[in-house]
């Protein structure tokens, strides 16, 4: 300790701790105490399933696209003939039930603005609007009617992502971190790439470790900043006084107590693992900027992302980062489509011709450059790819061209890992109104991503205010047929 430090600190050591090695240290500290089985409630080694998954698992990590605002399911996926034929006339499903809609009165039938045609050899009918993603039909298993119990962006988006429809409960990525612990012992174990014009409705509620310990949550990575990782490297604009011997100064006054309080309260294993903390921090520090370094990826790499155009390269990199991740241990990434709020996303309420295909156009070709290029390293054998979005839209117009919310069917579909490729299971009703055969939930979608980890949805539980919490709540069943 050099000569003019005081021998009496002004706050206390805990709170030194935490305000030197805030951020990355801190992060850093708290998944250490998880792991070592030190904080409080936490299980050994970082997973909640001692003893490994409940049963032989397919994936080993998992890839999430989220289109943030609700896709229009008949724009995209979901052909229907009797929109084409019934287009401009009054909606009227025959079944006698009110018609209604979120955000505005039920207008005429709109038909689609787009071209389908049948692909592959599953014969699957796509949109002109994702030509890329046309191509990889025979490795996508579709969920044809997915259901929702809510049809406003917030709740919908909370269940969606955490299984409930209010805040404050764990997300997926959170439960499957909790659950399975971390692969590698340099970065998160759970990731969220938002997208670069803004976080989505709920903002960081999407990606919240709730109840659980908070070295589940997501860790945000900003790719569109100049240091996508918040506290990775020391400030240098406008901090001066930063500097590597300042830095040697402040590990030496943070030695110099952590003796001090060794010496009054005699050994103690959980200091010596805040001590370790730091030193995982640092392999964060030394691993996670060669991950952001996308210039060793070879130019038909970057191309096959769509990094080589405007339209495409935000998203491009986000899922070139996505793939760069789970090769290098991450478990869950998340990746955004859409910022929250009335544009710039997947909301289209004012006009499907206008709205959908610019947003269309900047995730086709790297979603479909993502699952190439997973194919093509071998990745997708363990790695689950999920594209999914909160609800879907109506089959009649509002404000002439747009489409309102629609909880009654939207689309869903996964590839790699476990998954039965070139299927679609379920379907909705003739106008893509509602579901009407084999229905599935976000508990139903949850429990078979959970399934192909190797994970029991029903075993995996939290004891929270009385109630043994879980992501399926107590509902869910694995949709085996779109298993391998």
């Amino acid at each position: 300790m050099q000569p003019g430090f005081p021998t009496h600190w002004p706050q206390s050591r805990r709170e030194f701790l935490w305000r030197f090695g805030g951020g990355l240290g801190g992060a850093a500290l708290s998944q250490l105490l998880v792991d070592e089985g030190l904080a409080a409630g936490a299980p050994s080694n970082g997973a909640a399933l001692i003893g490994g998954p409940h049963h032989r698992p397919r994936a080993k990590r998992v890839i999430q696209l989220f289109m943030n605002g609700g896709a229009s399911q008949m724009d995209l996926f979901d052909y229907k003939p009797m929109l084409m034929q019934r287009h401009g006339q009054r909606f009227t499903p025959g079944t006698g039930e009110r018609v209604e809609a979120a955000t505005s009165e039920p207008g005429m039938v709109l038909k689609p603005a787009f071209e389908f045609r049948r692909h592959g050899e599953s014969g699957r009918w796509v949109s002109s609007l994702l030509p890329h993603l046309a191509g990889c039909v025979d490795q996508l298993a579709f969920c044809m009617a997915m259901v929702s119990k809510t049809n406003v962006h917030g709740p919908g988006s909370y269940l969606m992502n955490t299984g409930f429809l209010l805040p404050g409960f764990p997300c997926m990525g959170a439960w499957v971190s909790y659950a399975l612990g971390r692969i590698s012992d340099n970065l998160p174990s759970f990731i969220v790439l938002p997208d670069g014009r803004g976080l989505p409705y709920n903002q960081k509620g999407n990606f919240s470790s709730g109840f659980l310990p908070v070295s589940h949550q997501g860790t945000i990575l900003n790719t569109s900043a100049p240091n996508p990782m918040a506290h990775l490297n020391a400030a240098s604009s406008g901090a001066g006084m930063v500097t590597p011997a300042s830095d040697q100064d402040g590990l030496a006054v943070l030695r110099q107590m952590n003796s001090d309080h060794l010496a009054e309260a005699g050994p103690d294993s959980r200091l010596e693992s805040r001590i370790a903390a730091y030193e995982l921090a640092a392999r964060m520090q030394l691993s996670a900027p060669e991950v952001f370094a996308l210039d060793g990826e070879s130019p038909a790499t970057r191309a096959l992302y769509g990094l080589d155009q405007p339209v495409t390269a935000e998203f491009g990199r986000r899922c070139l980062l996505a793939r760069r991740l789970i090769e290098r241990g991450v478990r869950f990434v998340q990746v955004w489509s859409g910022a929250g709020g009335p544009t710039g996303n997947w909301d289209n309420h004012t006009s499907i011709p206008k709205e959908l295909p610019p947003i269309c156009a900047a995730t086709d070709l790297p979603i479909a450059g993502l699952l190439r290029d997973l194919a093509g390293r071998g990745l997708l054998e363990d790695t689950l790819v999920l594209w999914n979005t909160e609800f879907g839209r109506m089959p009649f117009s509002q404000s002439g061209e747009g489409r309102d919310h629609n909880g009654g069917t939207f689309v869903g579909w996964m590839a790699g890992a476990g998954v039965r490729p070139g299927v679609a299971h379920g379907e909705s009703d003739e106008w893509s109104w509602k579901a009407a055969s084999h229905s599935v939930s976000n508990y139903d979608f949850h429990a078979t991503v959970l399934h192909l980890l190797g994970i029991d949805h029903e075993q995996l539980t939290v004891r929270h205010d009385g109630a043994n919490r879980r992501l399926t709540d107590v509902h869910g069943q694995v949709v085996r047929e779109i298993l391998a």
